[in-house]
């Protein structure tokens, strides 16, 4: 609060003394700190200079914030959420060739640059008194210490989460003497190598729209499997149901683990009221006449599958769509009516 009277701008300056006094009032009130800890924001929203209107806005992220600081800034800092609610796979993605090399990562559809590196291995040196066989093993050394900084750099992959693996390429052999010579942690899986004509940021972007087919092979994969355990454990009365009811009944006990979802799956919950007999019936379908012979009128509608969705998440579960173009995709939709999850234990009615 007292480093705000350094600002310099008088309306700023009350605008951020402001805000740090609702957060403190805000604090004084809370007894206890929630588990997954809290965001706080506050700031002036107002649209009419002259009149303020200081607002505060609290977050309880849905998994534990790694993250502990006081930013002050003309707009609100929202990264560390959406780091927690961002449910893309993340892709390493690497192009080089004998001078140049860049590291970025793909997740969704966003490529962002990691580290650019250069070598002088390549480079010319002015005639002197270099034999051959001595050009030549300065020459290797320098190759490999460029290569080691390459696979030094590819650490960060190690830290990125949901990372499903990393695609290589570049325009040369140098992609393939570098995957040869395992320069990089074993535990980065590399997952493709691609020939493109640059090792520069559009290097990335073409190496990215020519591995399309690849990463969708990966979550095909990942999808197939998916499937097959969970209509593993549905034949053997594991762990997992489905049926909304079953679902929700789960969902109660907090023993969803994994929600799936076909794409553009949509249920809609109805709740009528008949005026003629006074009784309230839910349906999943808006056609349906009382047995009394009465006109039943639609009370509520309720999206089932946001319900699903949003409970799974608040407990820390995983939503995961399931695509209607694969086969396993296709008989899930048709087996399962489109939805179903893995559980944590065994529910006994």
């Amino acid at each position: 609060y007292g480093q705000a009277s350094n600002i310099k701008s008088k309306t700023t300056q009350k605008n951020v003394q402001a805000a740090i006094e609702k957060i403190m009032s805000f604090l004084k009130k809370m007894p206890v700190t929630p588990e997954n800890g809290i965001a706080i924001f506050c700031g002036n929203i107002s649209q009419t200079e002259g009149k303020p209107d200081v607002q505060l806005f609290t977050v309880t992220p849905p998994q534990p914030l790694q993250v502990q600081f006081y930013r002050c800034e003309s707009k609100f800092v929202l990264d560390p959420l959406f780091e927690i609610t961002d449910n893309s796979d993340s892709y390493g993605v690497v192009v080089l060739d004998g001078r140049d090399a860049t590291i970025g990562v793909l997740k969704g559809k966003t490529i962002k640059v990691l580290k650019k590196l250069h070598s002088t291995a390549h480079q010319k040196f002015h005639k002197g008194g270099q034999s051959a066989a001595r050009f030549q093993r300065i020459h290797e050394e320098t190759v490999e210490k460029y290569y080691q900084r390459i696979g030094e750099a590819m650490n960060v992959f190690l830290d990125i989460k949901r990372f499903k693996g990393v695609i290589i390429g570049g325009p040369g052999p140098s992609k393939e003497d570098f995957i040869k010579g395992k320069y990089f942690n074993y535990q980065l899986k590399v997952i493709g190598v691609v020939d493109v004509g640059y090792a520069d940021e559009s290097g990335l972007r073409e190496l990215i729209n020519k591995s399309s087919e690849l990463i969708s092979e990966q979550e095909m994969v990942k999808e197939k499997k998916i499937v097959d355990e969970f209509v593993s454990e549905i034949v053997k009365n594991g762990n997992a149901t489905y049926g909304v009811d079953d679902i929700m009944r789960n969902l109660e006990q907090r023993n969803v683990s994994k929600l799936l979802v076909s794409e553009g799956f949509k249920l809609v919950r109805y709740t009528f009221f008949c005026p003629k007999c006074g009784k309230k019936y839910v349906k999943y379908s808006p056609d349906f006449k009382c047995e009394c012979g009465g006109e039943a009128v639609v009370e509520k509608e309720e999206d089932v599958i946001e319900e699903l969705m949003k409970k799974t998440e608040e407990q820390g579960g995983e939503v995961i769509p399931i695509s209607t173009e694969t086969q396993e995709g296709a008989q899930f939709k048709e087996m399962f009516h489109g939805v179903g999850a893995l559980t944590r234990r065994v529910l006994y009615t």
